[in-house]
C-alpha cells in the first residue's frame, strides 16, 4: 500500500510568502518520507481560510516530483468550471507532470460557492456527468461535437491531449449509492471520505463492485482519505491529533461537511477520532490499517499533514514520524482485491 498527502487550507492570517514556503517544505518532507501522492482539493470564496487553487499549485509542484510520485486533484468541483477549460488545463497538467496525474472530480457540496459563481446547485450532479462526457471526448477525439443539456460544442478541434492515453485515471467522489454507481460507471476509483464508517464503506464498495461487474469493467482499489496519527503512547496520539485538527474539524462542522454538530464534535472529539482515523502507537496504527486493508480494497491512504495554526516545523516533524514509523510497514501490506462482504443470513 501507498500513502499520500492532501495539501489543505491554512488560516488567512498566514502570509502568502509563508504559505508557499511551508507548502514547499511539506512537499519535500512528504517525498523524503516515502509518500507517493501529492493531492489538493478545490474551493472558492472560502472565508477565513486560504485554499490555493489546485491546477496552478500542482503545476508548480510538478517541477518538484521525485520518481514514482503522482499528483492528484481530490477533488475538483467540476460543475464550477467550463469543461473545455477544465479539460485543457488538466491535459496541460498531465503533460507538465510527465504523465503522473490522477484526476479526482466531484459535484461539490457548498451551495455558497455555486451561488457566487452563478451555477445552479441543484444541477450539480447532472453537470458533473455531462462535463466528464465532454472532457473525455476532448481528450480522446480529433474533432468533437457535443449537444448536451448544459454545453453545446460544434465540431471543435482539441489541441491539447494528455500525456497518459486515453487520459489520466479518474477518481469520482460520491456519498450516496447513486453516486457510487456513477463512480463505478465513469471512473477508476471512488475516493472514500474520512467520515465514511466501515459498515457503510463495505456496503458502498459492494455496490461499486456489483456495478463494475454488471458493466464488464475491472475491479479496482480505492483511495481512502483518512488520518494516520502515531504517538509515543496511545494517549499521546490522541493529544497530538486534538492539537492538530480540533479547530479545523469544528470549522468543517460549521460548513456542514461533518456529519455531527459542532457541539457533538467538541464534546466527543476522541470518540470521533477513534472511529475516523488510524490512531495510537505506530504498532497500533499499522494494525488498524492492516485490519481495514484485509476487509476493503483501499490504496492509497491520503493523510493531511498541515492543519491551520500548525507551524512548518510541526508539519515536517509529523511527516518524518510517518516516514520512520508508518510508511515502510504500510508498504508491506497488500490490500484485498475485492471487498469482504458479511455472510448472508
Amino acid at each position: 500500500m501507498e500513502i499520500g498527502v492532501i495539501l489543505g487550507d491554512v488560516h488567512g492570517s498566514l502570509s502568502p510568502r509563508d504559505h508557499l514556503d511551508g507548502l514547499l517544505r511539506q512537499v519535500e518532507a512528504a517525498q523524503r518520507a516515502g509518500m507517493t501522492y501529492l493531492t489538493i482539493g478545490h474551493h472558492y470564496v472560502y472565508g477565513d481560510y486560504r485554499w490555493l487553487q489546485p491546477i496552478p499549485t500542482l503545476a508548480r509542484l510538478a517541477a518538484e516530483l521525485d520518481p514514482g510520485v503522482r499528483l492528484g486533484t481530490t477533488v475538483l468541483q467540476t460543475p464550477l468550471v467550463h469543461p473545455i477549460a477544465l479539460a485543457e488545463d488538466l491535459a496541460t497538467l498531465d503533460i507538465l507532470s510527465r504523465g503522473n496525474l490522477v484526476i479526482g472530480l466531484g459535484a461539490g457540496y457548498r451551495e455558497s460557492e455555486f451561488v457566487a459563481l452563478g451555477v445552479n446547485f441543484a444541477d450539480r450532479f447532472a453537470m458533473l456527468e455531462e462535463s466528464i462526457e465532454l472532457m473525455t471526448a476532448l481528450w480522446t477525439q480529433a474533432r468533437v461535437t457535443h449537444r448536451g443539456r448544459f454545453w453545446q460544442v460544434d465540431d471543435v478541434e482539441p489541441h491539447i491531449q494528455p500525456w497518459q492515453q486515453p487520459h489520466p485515471p479518474l477518481w469520482i467522489g460520491a456519498m450516496t449509492e447513486r453516486g457510487v454507481k456513477r463512480s463505478a460507471r465513469l471512473a477508476d476509483g471512488w475516493p472514500i471520505t474520512p467520515e465514511t464508517k466501515i459498515p457503510d464503506m463495505v456496503r458502498l464498495l459492494a455496490i461499486y463492485e456489483d456495478e463494475r461487474i454488471r458493466l464488464g469493467k475491472p475491479l479496482v482499489r480505492h483511495p481512502l482519505r483518512r488520518e494516520i496519527i502515531p504517538g509515543r503512547t496511545t494517549e499521546a496520539a490522541f493529544e497530538r491529533f486534538e492539537s492538530m485538527a480540533k479547530e479545523r474539524l469544528l470549522a468543517y462542522a460549521r460548513r456542514q461537511l461533518a456529519t455531527r454538530s459542532e457541539d457533538e464534535l467538541s464534546q466527543e472529539f476522541r470518540s470521533v477520532a477513534a472511529k475516523e482515523t488510524f490512531i495510537g502507537t505506530p504498532d497500533e496504527c499499522i494494525a488498524q490499517i492492516r485490519e481495514l486493508a484485509a476487509l476493503v480494497p483501499i490504496d492509497p491512504i491520503l493523510v493531511r499533514a498541515q492543519w491551520p495554526r500548525m507551524s512548518a516545523d510541526q508539519v515536517v516533524d509529523y511527516l518524518e514520524d510517518l516516514g520512520r514509523d508508518i510508511v515502510p510497514a504500510v508498504r508491506e501490506i497488500t490490500p484485498v482485491q475485492q471487498v469482504i462482504r458479511p455472510p448472508v443470513a
